[in-house]
């Protein structure tokens, strides 16, 4: 089994630098290769996405409570986050909102692969991000792996937040973001006072 993780947080021009790597990379696989996701937007998403379109296996694991589906609506089978880009789909208990939980799922995620492709641009392991930690894991349990980080591969400056909003989501975005705008000029204003 092989699987990818890291970085989401790419811009759109290495989004398509990264898509290129991991699908040369695929095609030097054995056919019998099964890929392993766990389900989620970004790079889950599209590792998944090449993986089916390399014509090779894709098991993908979805987050389970109480024996349910996470995010499920009642009666739909659907997988959020795997965009039916899946024949085999596993139901583990962790919840996808607990940061710990899934970095213990992708650890057992690693440690049941034969090779980890890593989006990962070398820097050192955050609050936020979990990529140093799950490249040094594999390392430490001698897991075969390769650092996806094409020339030219840059991350989005901050922690930027693109959405998709309606328009009368963009009008409730924008009032929302004057009105935080204000509240922190009039913050910095009172802190200044001696």
């Amino acid at each position: 089994m092989i699987t990818a993780l890291g970085r989401s947080d790419l811009t759109p021009d290495t989004w398509e630098l990264v898509r290129n790597d991991l699908r040369e990379r695929l095609k030097g696989m054995p056919a019998d290769a099964t890929g392993l996701v766990r389900a989620g937007a970004g790079l889950p998403l599209e590792f998944g996405r090449l993986v089916r379109e390399a014509g090779q296996r894709l098991v993908a694991l979805l987050p389970q409570r109480a024996g349910v589906l996470a995010g499920a609506r009642p009666g739909v089978g659907g997988a959020p986050g795997a965009g039916g880009v899946g024949r085999g789909l596993q139901m583990w208990p962790f919840d996808q909102l607990d940061r710990n939980a899934c970095v213990a799922v992708d650890e057992q995620l690693v440690s049941g692969c034969g090779r980890v492709l890593a989006v990962w641009g070398g820097s050192a392991s955050c609050v936020r991000g979990a990529t140093a930690h799950m490249v040094a894991y594999a390392r430490a349990h001698g897991i075969p792996g390769d650092v996806v980080w094409p020339a030219g591969a840059a991350r989005v400056n901050g922690p930027t937040v693109r959405l998709r909003l309606s328009a009368r989501g963009q009008r409730r975005w924008r009032s929302f973001r004057a009105r935080l705008t204000c509240f922190c000029r009039s913050s910095a204003r009172s802190w200044n006072r001696p």
